[in-house]
């Protein structure tokens, strides 16, 4: 009895191994499909997508190919699974590649952000009367300039308390009560003021023809209402939205946190104005137009010695810089123009 019990045990532990070696044989088998189809869509993937970026010639903007983009991230995690010689050094070609132009860009991004830094702290170090002093004296300099009352159609903004923008009540009110319909057609001008439509560096300049087409916004900032005064919908009205214009702009005035006298422009970091102020003058080169003059108003603590901002291809320089000492022309453009006023 003892054997017969012994060798049925034997039996039943050799049969249960049989089939746990059949079952990992199964599994290894699916796992190595399993590895190989995701290497293959992945590597398919990766190419699709780095031939459009080759074709569409942003291969060297490394804000596009930083290391967190999906191409990225997938081509780590692939090379990670798989481990094959030929496309692990590809992915790792790659990544380095985008890291690299990265690795370019980075501390011209935190000279910027320390820059920031310190020109929001002077700002708000400001004393009240002298930014009063200043706000007016640049509205001043503007309104008495003759290329500002030569210009016929313009874009400006709509200043900003919290963010201690120099003012431009007085500049907007002194347009806004001589509109063409009614004021005298010498100083009458068609205004554009900005619309911020969302977070990824997309704004909009829309015509308005008084105070009671602006809104307040998420941020507190006034800007063009969906709907103008007669209940209009302004992305309806092609002339309403300054991209759709059929006659150009002459002038933009334009905020920012710092300038100096070469014109270039330190921005809060979103990159609003620059890339609206690129298509425009993209816009103004299909069109044959004559490039509206770019112009800066600048508190005197705002103003910075050359080469103390830094700069990447992606900033979109000023025309000109209004202080409270003056109007700066800095390219040749608001040389000839701002001196014979036309």
């Amino acid at each position: 009895m003892f054997l017969f019990f012994s060798f049925f045990f034997r039996g039943y532990i050799l049969t249960y191994l049989i089939i746990e070696i059949i079952l990992l044989l199964v599994f290894l088998n699916q796992l190595q499909k399993k590895k190989k189809k995701v290497w293959s869509e992945g590597i398919m993937w990766s190419n699709v997508v780095v031939q459009r970026i080759k074709a569409m010639g942003l291969m060297a903007m490394s804000e596009q190919l930083r290391t967190t983009t999906p191409t990225a991230v997938a081509a780590k995690a692939i090379a990670k699974q798989t481990h094959p010689p030929r496309a692990a050094a590809a992915s790792r070609s790659f990544v380095s590649t985008m890291s690299n132009h990265s690795d370019l860009l980075q501390p011209i991004f935190e000279q910027k952000m320390k820059l920031r830094s310190k020109v929001r702290k002077s700002l708000k170090s400001m004393d009240p009367a002298l930014r009063s002093q200043q706000d007016d004296a640049i509205q001043r300099i503007v309104l008495d300039s003759p290329w500002f009352k030569s210009c016929k159609r313009l874009c400006a903004y709509i200043s900003c308390t919290s963010l201690r923008e120099v003012d431009t009540s007085k500049l907007l009110a002194e347009i806004l009560s001589n509109q063409p319909k009614d004021g005298d057609a010498h100083i009458a001008k068609r205004l554009y003021v900005p619309r911020v439509e969302d977070n990824n560096c997309y704004m909009r300049m829309f015509h308005i023809s008084g105070v009671d087409d602006l809104v307040l916004n998420s941020m507190n900032i006034l800007e063009p209402a969906p709907v103008d005064y007669d209940g209009n919908e302004r992305e309806d009205d092609r002339s309403c939205a300054v991209m759709q214009a059929a006659e150009p702009v002459d002038l933009f005035l334009v905020p920012g946190l710092a300038f100096d006298k070469s014109g270039n422009r330190l921005g809060r970091g979103k990159g609003y104005y620059d890339a609206l102020i690129s298509k425009y003058q993209e816009l103004a080169k299909e069109r044959n137009w004559r490039k509206p003059l770019f112009v800066a108003l600048s508190y005197s603590v705002q103003i910075m010695d050359e080469g103390i901002i830094p700069v990447t291809p992606n900033d979109v320089p000023i025309d000109a810089l209004v202080s409270p000492s003056g109007a700066i022309p800095i390219t040749p453009a608001a040389l000839d123009r701002m001196n014979i006023g036309v």
